[in-house]
């Protein structure tokens, strides 16, 4: 059988790619660009094409898989459906692969995902249960972003996008959190809780569902849910109790977790904030209730230091640190800044690249209260993802508010003339963040290669 992936230089597409190769399916696909994800892909058998062209779909395809973003004129796609091939979106298919296993576990929630299950991933790994794991970032312990493994336990992101996730088949649930995003998809948070309640309701009887009981969003999601609840925060009123936190010179998390009245022990992090702590408590959980001893827990997420893109420290420039983060919406901003904030340091600044204009335009207001811990802001034009430009927003929007809110920030439109902008300015013992979903990882790139 031959599968073709349109999109398959995608972070989740290339890692089903590679699981069907492992498979022994024939695989072909088709992205706009080159990447270091197509490269492995090939040298692991996929044909890859650049550009989307209906000739892509050959008679030997038999199946054709497509992400999200895929319009429904993309060339390949019409051609596929002409041609009477089965065609399924990306979710569907991860549904389809997690029904294989018996213990497969789903990470959602507007942020935290990737980091959740990277902890996990971790965990299990270093436990030598040899999960299959999806992750959408580069998480060293595995060597990128897929890894296959030959036991009953599958570790999964779960993004509420199009409502992606109700197509998924799990058996432990994870809410870190729920928040408005996404917009371009969804009227608002009561149509997001709706969303989460849905994919609460896919777990079984002897499943468990995991969820931020300290979010105020998290209570509504509950209804008709057949699987244990295991709520976690630092309110008394949940079912794990977060207790005693500390953090170290680093900024790294130490705290105590009470679990039904039992005290669970100390753990001890090696990645910064008190988000962190919370996705660490979800990940402890979800090892606990997968009957994984809690040494082994405690031991194996001391060893997790982090993922791409993920508060990833990217080396030095001028005696400052400069680290990259995806941090794109308001909260996740704020929880990357305070966590930098408790790190020794001279100057903190902040790069930041908008993500979509739906999101920017929402969410203005929000955005221009989440740079206070910072220094210093620069603000760059907005990624436009899979949106076309609408005419009514910009970034200079963002930063008039960033100056009402008397933020020191300045509007940067190129990445070189950022570059410049930061060789003539940060000096020793500065710490630069660059912010976003987009493509400003490359500032940070091009400052540690020089």
């Amino acid at each position: 059988m031959k599968i073709h992936f349109i999109g398959i230089g995608g972070i989740s597409m290339s890692a089903l790619a590679e699981i069907c190769l492992n498979k022994n399916y024939k695989v072909s696909g088709s992205d706009a660009n080159e990447s270091y994800l197509l490269d492995k892909l090939r040298s692991q058998g996929a044909e890859i094409f650049i550009g989307h062209k209906k000739e892509h779909i050959s008679d030997d395809v038999d199946m054709v898989v497509y992400t999200a973003a895929v319009h429904p004129d993309n060339e390949e796609l019409i051609a596929a459906k002409e041609k009477n091939k089965l065609t399924m979106n990306r979710a569907a298919f991860l549904g389809q692969i997690m029904r294989e296993y018996k213990n497969s576990i789903a990470v959602s929630g507007t942020h935290g995902k990737t980091s959740t299950t990277s902890m996990l991933s971790t965990i299990f790994e270093y436990a030598n249960l040899d999960p299959t794991i999806l992750v959408g970032g580069n998480l060293s312990v595995i060597g990128g972003n897929v890894k296959i493994g030959s036991s009953d336990h599958f570790i999964t992101e779960a993004c509420e996008y199009v409502d992606s996730f109700l197509n998924f088949n799990p058996k432990i649930s994870i809410v870190l959190n729920i928040e408005e995003d996404h917009l371009d998809y969804f009227s608002g948070i009561d149509e997001i809780k709706a969303s989460f309640n849905k994919f609460g309701k896919l777990l079984p009887n002897d499943g468990y569902f995991i969820i931020n009981g300290d979010d105020e969003n998290t209570s509504d999601i509950l209804h008709d849910v057949k699987a244990t609840v295991i709520k976690y925060g630092r309110e008394a009123s949940n079912d794990a109790i977060i207790k005693n936190i500390e953090f170290n010179e680093q900024g790294f998390g130490i705290f105590e977790l009470e679990y039904k009245g039992e005290n669970l022990g100390k753990f001890e992090l090696a990645v910064p904030g008190l988000h962190n702590i919370y996705n660490a408590s979800a990940a402890i959980l979800t090892a606990f209730v997968s009957s994984i001893d809690l040494d082994t827990i405690r031991k194996n997420i001391q060893s997790y230091n982090g993922v791409g893109r993920r508060f990833e420290v990217r080396g030095n420039y001028n005696g400052a640190l400069i680290v990259d983060d995806y941090a794109h919406h308001p909260t996740e901003l704020k929880a990357t800044l305070s966590a930098a904030k408790k790190m020794k340091k001279n100057t903190l600044w902040c790069i930041f690249q908008p993500h979509t204009y739906t999101r920017t335009k929402s969410l203005l207001n929000e955005f221009a209260e989440a740079f206070y811990s910072a220094d210093k802001v620069i603000i760059t034009d907005i990624y436009a993802a899979r949106e076309d430009d609408p005419g009514d927003i910009h970034s200079k929007d963002l930063v008039e508010k960033l100056y009402q809110n008397h933020v020191d920030v300045t509007y940067i439109s190129s990445f070189e003339d950022i570059e410049k902008y930061l060789r003539e300015n940060i000096k020793d013992n500065d710490l630069v963040i660059t912010a976003g979903a987009g493509t400003i990882y490359k500032v940070a790139e091009a400052l540690v290669q020089e």
